[in-house]
């Protein structure tokens, strides 16, 4: 597991960790205090994976349409 801080992770490297620590606590092999550290490491993995998903979206929804449907440019975000 990468002790890389979540903020510097791409969105693949933080699914990959997380998908590592479900799996690690889904075996139930892993200490108490192990596992606390783990899942609050998976709370933030998976808070970074949301909020970039969110960002990748508004960026999709931002592109602009023209009369026949195909992308016109890009405008920014404005929520």
């Amino acid at each position: 597991m990468s002790d890389k801080p979540v903020a510097e992770m791409s969105f693949e490297d933080a699914l990959r960790g997380l998908e590592e620590i479900v799996t690690r606590l889904e075996r139930g092999d892993v200490p108490l205090d192990q596992s606390i550290t783990l899942y609050e490491r998976g709370a933030e993995l998976k808070k970074h994976c949301e909020t970039r998903l969110n960002e990748a979206q508004m960026r999709v929804e931002a592109i602009r349409l023209s009369e026949d449907g195909t992308p016109k440019g890009t405008e920014p975000f404005s929520a």
